[in-house]
């Protein structure tokens, strides 16, 4: 019983910084609902919120044909957030390197950089049309869902 769902929360959202806004105050409400400790908190909301800006800026242009939906799963192990756009998708492996010399003072591409610093896995699967993100962080045995 330790993987079953105890909570789930969706959204759907149009392709907007207000929505990216919305989404990342709702991955930070789940969180400390989920009973995520205070360290970690704002690291899943900042996670959350490159993934949701990923979504409606380079996977869905803005377009408000488009939209982005996310959701927000808390097992007795892990929390499992589902970002995804409906853009022509994503292959993570051309994602460049922010580490790497000619990119170190480029002034974006670090969001997946900083989802993979701050969760536990990040998966990408794509959805034709669009690319879902799939991040979860798992709980240190300190903490416990409520």
């Amino acid at each position: 019983m330790a993987d079953s769902i105890t909570s789930r929360v969706n959204l759907t959202l149009e392709s907007s910084l207000d929505s990216v806004n919305r989404v990342e105050q709702a991955a930070e409400d789940y969180a400390q609902r989920a009973g995520f400790d205070e360290d970690s908190v704002p690291n899943i909301a900042m996670a959350v919120r490159e993934a949701a800006v990923n979504a409606v800026v380079h996977g869905n242009g803005y377009d408000p044909d488009k939209q982005i939906t996310a959701s927000f799963e808390a097992t007795a192990d892990s929390m499992i957030i589902r970002i995804a756009d409906q853009g022509p998708g994503l292959d993570p492996e051309t994602i460049p390197d922010p580490l790497a010399p000619e990119n170190i003072l480029r002034g974006s591409g670090r969001g997946i950089f900083l989802i993979r610093a701050f969760m536990d896995e990040v998966n990408f699967r794509q959805l034709h049309p669009g690319t879902e993100l799939t991040l979860i962080k798992h709980r240190t045995p300190a903490q416990s869902g409520n």
